[in-house]
């Protein structure tokens, strides 16, 4: 069913539950436009948009007071979840990327177990046999693979919206106390930039381009903190996962 067939069906709902619907079109644009700025071009956001829709009907069809959480952190979960379960079912990222990032990720981890301290990124490059331009090149690459999920057959990323609490209802995120304390304490651990991409990314919902204005780097250099930032905690994570 498209977002428009979804949105017509409601219309036989009251006015005030459409008009409901209607003021939270912006949280789904929002959504979708911080999305697509770590997605390839073929990646339309008005198909985002549309996804997100369906994912807000969603949202107030099943939305329960008792939960604990807002309308809108609820919604913006579910908008989030549709957005991204649209994206897995045409997978454009190759293989190979899924490979080379699972391989950052395991050197990060030797590096980190070898020297004691966070890595850093020309250690991770020689531990990888890189240079350190063509190690950036790949934190790049896979950057946007990293919002697939674990639980998809034929990946092993760390699921973005399992680090950021987006990939279950906010009952069973609460429930996952263990995971959600490590994850905690494992942020708090990151070297400050990663740290301040993250706290940007995620909590001011910034994307990419206002962050590299605020930190006077390029868009391109953002996406590579951001996506060693992912690994370096799917690496710490390791026995969450």
């Amino acid at each position: 069913m498209s977002g428009i067939q979804a949105y017509a069906n409601v219309q036989k709902q009251t006015s005030n539950e459409v008009l409901d619907i209607e003021s939270y079109l912006p949280l789904v644009k929002r959504i979708a436009y911080h999305l697509k700025g770590r997605l390839p071009d073929s990646v339309m956001v008005e198909d985002l948009i549309q996804s997100g829709v369906i994912g807000l009907i969603e949202a107030m069809q099943k939305f329960n007071a008792n939960q604990g959480a807002s309308f809108e952190t609820y919604a913006g979960i579910r908008i989030r979840g549709a957005m991204l379960d649209e994206i897995r079912k045409g997978d454009w990222t190759p293989r190979s990327v899924h490979r080379k990032s699972r391989e950052v990720t395991a050197a990060i981890s030797a590096v980190e177990a070898r020297v004691g301290r966070e890595a850093k990124d020309s250690e991770i490059a020689e531990e990888m046999g890189l240079s350190i331009e063509d190690y950036h090149f790949i934190l790049q690459d896979t950057n946007s693979a990293q919002l697939l999920s674990i639980d998809e057959p034929d990946h092993d990323e760390l699921a973005e919206d399992r680090i950021i609490g987006t990939g279950k209802t906010p009952l069973a995120e609460l429930s996952d106390e263990g995971f959600q304390q490590a994850l905690v304490e494992q942020i708090e651990d990151l070297p400050e930039k990663e740290k301040l991409v993250m706290a940007l990314y995620y909590d001011e919902e910034l994307n990419l381009k206002e962050i590299g204005e605020i930190l006077e780097v390029s868009e391109s250099r953002v996406s590579q903190i951001h996506s060693q930032a992912i690994k370096r905690l799917k690496s710490r994570l390791k026995n969450w996962i």
